[in-house]
């Protein structure tokens, strides 16, 4: 390996530190800020399980793509990027892992490198593919999402939760596939891929590496083209068996083939809409990436194909890439090491404090920030305050001038009041003659027919009075003569009997 490339290798591990991967909490919907790299920003429905885990890959404080985890069989469930121009440089493998995944309540919020997680990860790899359950097997490292169709220069997509086990050819075909199908079938068919939404995903197979982790059956591609009255949607699978060709399928086909029947893109990637020529098209140069493919198993070459003989061979890591490095390489290598050791820690040491520094900035411009919004707000808070209280006064000055003129008019009839009993009083007139004095006419003139009734029945009773009197004389007198002559008559009688 030249010293050119032990220096890149130092930029990248030194910037790697610059990764951050946040775990989805799962009341959050979808994935979080990295929703964007779904079709319509929704997330394929029926994929999510118990034992999978939603993973936001950033780098560089910008999202990169998203994964799901599974925790059960740790590989990807899939993977979801946007097309985007490859990193102009190549990258060497330093496969990072995921810290919250097996441990919560770590501090560490960002992926980190397995050998610095150790001392402070608890349970380390108890839900996450490690890089020793790689080591003395058949089995390589191999991205879902490649590095080589990444636009990001730090080596986002080296993280454990990114790859799945694969054999070395297979894994050499798969990244060479990929970017035939990029460049030639549809990047070029979708406004050089600005629209293009992948999904790569692996089906787990009943194998594991190292009874941890599984390896896949087959691993898929869809792709979603969002160009308004021109996209379209293909499907890819690729099984894991040694020359196998890539097979293109409708979505839906793919769906059918996958487990629980997932719908990969919102309204199946606008499906009425479709442009079939551009399918066509599509199909075109997949069955000339596919007669590649099957030329290169025929003839036994370890070369890439002539149509993905490119800039992004390079990309690709060196134990997939066949390169052998000279005898002549290897000593210069080991004569040169110490020097390269030297320069990457002064460059390591130059980025810390670059690092640091622009922290600090960041910091101190963050309270300067928040010290100027808090004085700013409580400027306005006190000028909005003063108004509502200038505009509350002036709203309760009416109310204010009744509430006076009432007290006013209370006042006044209380001197009245006050007035009228200091005249009673120096009168001395008591208020009850006064008012006795004010009802004798009343209870007088109410007095005169019944005092004409008593005089009338007086008069009548004297009457009556007068006449029983002399009718009793009278009838008295009568009585006496009556009994007088009587008894002179009984007399006469007895006197003379013989003559009658």
């Amino acid at each position: 390996m030249g010293p050119a490339r032990w220096l890149a290798l130092g930029g990248l591990l030194a910037l790697a530190g610059l990764l951050e991967g946040r775990l989805v909490r799962k009341e959050e919907a979808g994935f979080g800020e990295c929703n964007r790299f779904f079709y319509a920003g929704t997330p394929p429905a029926g994929l999510a399980a118990a034992a999978h885990v939603k993973i936001c890959q950033r780098s560089e404080g910008a999202e990169r793509f998203a994964t799901l985890y599974s925790t059960g069989d740790r590989i990807p469930v899939y993977s979801a990027f946007r097309a985007a121009h490859p990193a102009p440089l190549g990258a060497e493998q330093r496969w990072l892992v995921e810290p919250q995944i097996d441990d919560p309540s770590s501090s560490l919020e960002e992926v980190t490198d397995e050998a610095d997680a150790t001392s402070s990860v608890n349970n380390l790899g108890s839900k996450q593919a490690l890089n020793a359950d790689y080591l003395g097997s058949d089995y390589q490292t191999g991205q879902l999402y490649p590095f080589s169709l990444s636009s990001d220069p730090h080596t986002a997509t080296f993280t454990l939760t990114n790859a799945a086990p694969m054999t070395p050819s297979f894994q050499k075909q798969w990244y060479l596939t990929l970017n035939s199908l990029m460049d030639l079938a549809l990047s070029p068919q979708c406004g050089n891929g600005e629209e293009l939404y992948i999904l790569t995903g692996a089906v787990p197979s009943d194998l594991k590496v190292k009874d941890k982790v599984t390896i896949p059956e087959f691993v898929w591609l869809a792709a979603c083209c969002a160009v308004p009255g021109g996209g379209w949607a293909m499907g890819f699978v690729k099984h894991t068996r040694d020359g196998e060709v890539i097979e293109d399928v409708m979505v839906k086909e793919l769906e059918k083939l996958l487990p629980f029947n997932p719908q990969l893109f919102q309204d199946n990637c606008g499906e009425m809409e479709q442009d079939t020529e551009k399918m066509k098209k599509i199909l075109e140069m997949v069955n000339q990436v596919q007669d590649e493919e099957r030329r290169a198993h025929t003839e036994g070459a370890s070369r890439t194909p002539s149509s993905t003989r490119s800039t992004r061979s390079a990309l690709l890591p060196p134990e997939t890439s066949g390169e052998k490095s000279s005898l002549l390489g290897k000593l210069l290598g080991f004569i040169t090491t110490p020097f390269i050791k030297l320069c990457q820690l002064i460059y390591c040491l130059a980025i810390g404090i670059l690092k640091y520094t622009v922290y600090f900035v960041w910091y101190v411009t963050k309270q300067v920030t928040y010290g100027l919004e808090s004085c700013l707000y409580r400027l306005g808070s006190a000028t909005i305050s003063y108004f509502l209280a200038i505009g509350e006064e002036l709203a309760s000055i009416p109310w204010k001038v009744l509430k006076v003129m009432v007290r006013i008019t209370r006042a006044i009839l209380r001197i009245l009041c006050c007035l009228l009993k200091v005249v009673c009083r120096v009168l001395g007139l008591p208020v009850r003659v006064l008012v006795d004095v004010a009802t004798f006419p009343v209870y007088t003139v109410g007095a005169v027919p019944i005092v004409c009734r008593d005089i009338a029945v007086g008069l009548g009773g004297i009457i009556s009075l007068l006449f029983d009197t002399a009718f009793g004389t009278m009838g008295g007198i009568f009585q006496v003569l009556f009994n007088v002559c009587k008894r002179i008559g009984f007399k006469i009688t007895s006197d003379n009997p013989g003559e009658l």
